[in-house]
């Protein structure tokens, strides 16, 4: 029996004439990265963080070169001002007044203008804020480069090698992590002077250790996957299986691993500050000016405000910034 056809045979009705379901629909590919990047921008919070970050690290090395004064520059007719802005104290902000009356006028500093004011001894917080800022985004580099190294380093070796090495490994992991990171700056005080160099030392002693643990992790969940296997059967060493095969597999995980890093390491850094174990007068850092807005904090909070404020955004940014990309980098997020 020969088949019916629908070309000239008038028992057959074509329903759907348009052209629109006749047409294959060919979908562009999409490679990894762009993927991560198109999920990256669509993410509001993750852009504002990134933007803000950004911001702050160049007012962090062009806001002390806005003016003349330098972080440690005194003038004795100077103390205690309250932020005054051109332009913007015809606002009614910003116009250097207190409880009612301008200060600057009072002492005859009709032309002079303090961004953020002065502290106690007369020095300029708009310069000592954002050179203090520069320890903060030393510090998040220092975090990221200890993590990128250090931890990935060690994870990778501990997690592929397994067995009595893993074991080994692990164990000094615990040591370190038995021990409080306070300690381990007093200790560092105590032998050196208090500074930059001992915060950095304790973050190479303990800073990476729960960066490992994460590559730890995920190597000993891939590195018994049928692509590893099949590198093995070839003949890859294993220096070729690290870098090559199992590293590319688990650097999104590092990358946010690292990003989530670093606000602790900024408000360590500042903490250690806070409590006199950081960076000492007149050497400026957000910590050590939250120290000193913190002692006359209730007749000028001028003075604490804008390294407060300058921390909260940096550190939210990076939070931002880290939420983004763990949403961007995880597959499942696709199907949500």
């Amino acid at each position: 029996m020969e088949k019916p056809t629908i070309g000239n045979d008038t028992r057959f009705e074509r329903i759907m004439t348009s052209d629109a379901f006749q047409r294959d629909v060919v979908y562009e590919g999409i490679s990894f990265w762009k993927d991560v990047f198109l999920r990256f921008k669509a993410n509001r919070g993750a852009v504002i963080g990134m933007i803000l970050i950004i911001f702050i690290t160049f007012m962090a090395f062009v806001g002390p070169m806005m003016n003349e004064h330098t972080y440690k520059s005194k003038v004795d007719n100077h103390i205690n001002l309250p932020p005054r802005v051109p332009v913007v104290e015809n606002l009614g902000i910003f116009d250097g007044e207190r409880a009612g009356k301008n200060v600057y006028l009072d002492k005859g500093l009709d032309d002079v203008y303090y961004w953020f004011g002065t502290d106690n001894l007369g020095r300029d917080l708009w310069t000592r804020t954002w050179v203090g800022t520069r320890v903060s985004i030393y510090i998040a580099l220092l975090a990221v480069v200890i993590d990128m190294f250090i931890g990935m380093g060690y994870g990778l070796v501990s997690g592929y090698l397994g067995g009595g090495v893993d074991t080994v490994m692990q164990r000094f992991i615990e040591i370190l992590s038995g021990i409080p990171n306070l300690v381990i700056v007093t200790l560092f005080v105590i032998i050196l002077n208090p500074g930059i160099l001992s915060i950095s030392l304790a973050l190479v002693i303990t800073g990476w250790i729960g960066m490992s643990r994460v590559v730890r992790s995920q190597v000993l969940k891939l590195k018994e996957l049928d692509f590893i296997l099949a590198s093995k059967t070839m003949g890859a060493p294993t220096a070729t299986l690290l870098i090559q095969d199992l590293l590319p597999n688990i650097f999104g995980q590092v990358i946010i691993m690292s990003m989530f890093s670093v606000p602790n390491a900024i408000f360590y850094e500042s903490f250690l500050a806070f409590i006199g174990l950081g960076l000492q007068p007149p050497l400026a850092s957000l910590g050590v000016l939250i120290n000193d807005g913190y002692k006359s904090i209730l007749v000028y909070p001028h003075i604490i405000l804008p390294p407060v404020i300058v921390l909260a955004l940096l550190m939210l940014s990076f939070n931002l910034l880290a939420d983004g990309l763990r949403d961007s980098f995880d597959p499942k997020m696709k199907q949500q």
